[in-house]
């Protein structure tokens, strides 16, 4: 059956909309932020910053987008641009020590709140569809995931 594959890409899209919707709901109520900005932020934590390169590829926030979601950040003083002195061409965007306190403040209880989901699964569980979801990428890119999670 050629088609066979539409129900497991249909299960997966289900699961992938559910798990953002969820997490995007509780995003915006708990803390103020948008997804995207939320991303930006949960990304630079613990980091001394990264180039708009650099966080276009750590992110889920396509390329176009990021300058705006930046600027936003940057109205609220929870990041800020430093122009790179041995390359002023390149810029990294860190977090303001407002933004630090953002993070500490919204970071753990997000992951504490997506961790729900998969409060039944064990480790043969979670092995099991990391196996799967390595492989269909491979297939998908032609290589590995880049991140071992």
């Amino acid at each position: 059956m050629a088609e066979r594959y539409l129900r497991s890409i249909r299960l997966l899209a289900e699961c992938f909309h559910a798990f953002e919707r969820q997490a995007g709901a509780n995003i915006r109520c708990r803390t103020g932020l948008t997804p995207p900005q939320f991303d930006i932020i949960a990304t630079l934590g613990n980091t001394c910053g990264m180039s708009f390169k650099e966080l276009g590829e750590r992110t889920l926030i396509t390329k176009g987008t990021l300058t705006g979601v930046v600027d936003r950040l940057e109205e609220k003083g929870l990041v800020a641009r430093v122009t790179q002195l041995e390359d002023r061409r390149s810029t990294l965007v860190r977090l303001t020590p407002k933004g630090e306190a953002e993070f500490e403040r919204v970071f753990a209880p997000q992951v504490a709140f997506a961790k729900l989901p998969f409060s039944n699964y064990d480790e043969q569980d979670f092995e099991a569809l990391e196996k799967e979801l390595a492989k269909l990428h491979a297939n998908l890119t032609g290589h590995e995931p880049k991140a071992k999670y």
